[in-house]
């Protein structure tokens, strides 16, 4: 059985996240819901000062949580403070919420390797917090736009973006 690891990230709209994310490979689970806030048992009507957000479960055999973060970065605009395109608020801000010290110094790093890159034209203000609860958003925004496919979302893949690799690699 293949070794998994957990990744929580939160990129504005949840939806548009799951459906690029979940295409990668070494991707083997995704899930949409709340983290990274105040109240407890989350919904859409009531999720407070949560995130929307995903959980990615991956095998780390076929992709490192650095190619995932590499893709987050890609697919939404680390730039903006609690903004993705037309959603605006607290609910779709950039932000990590990393599961072991691992994890953390991967985010930060990544973060510096982007600011760096000058592939965005404003500073990186995601968020890069301890995971905590999440709490799996209702049926009918998992895989949202596998059932809409001409559903709303602000995330798209920026052909181009990428970042340069790093010395000790």
């Amino acid at each position: 059985m293949a070794k998994t690891e957990r990744a929580v990230l939160a990129g504005g709209c949840f939806w548009g996240m799951q459906d690029l994310i979940r295409r990668l490979p070494g991707v083997m689970a995704t899930r949409v819901g709340y983290t990274g806030g105040d109240v407890p048992n989350a919904t859409y009507r009531n999720h407070g000062t949560h995130a929307e957000g995903i959980e990615i479960t991956f095998d780390p055999e076929k992709i490192s949580y650095r190619q995932i973060l590499e893709v987050f970065f890609q697919i939404h605009d680390p730039t903006t403070v609690n903004r993705q395109g037309n959603d605006i608020g607290l609910s779709y801000r950039s932000a990590i919420y990393y599961v072991d010290e691992a994890q953390k110094a991967v985010a930060l790093d990544t973060i510096a390797d982007v600011d760096a890159s000058g592939l965005w034209p404003g500073r990186v203000v995601t968020e890069v917090e301890p995971v905590g609860d999440f709490w799996q958003a209702e049926e009918e925004h998992q895989d949202y736009l596998v059932k809409h496919p001409n559903g709303y979302t602000c995330h798209f893949p920026r052909p181009g973006w990428v970042l340069p690799k790093r010395a000790a690699e």
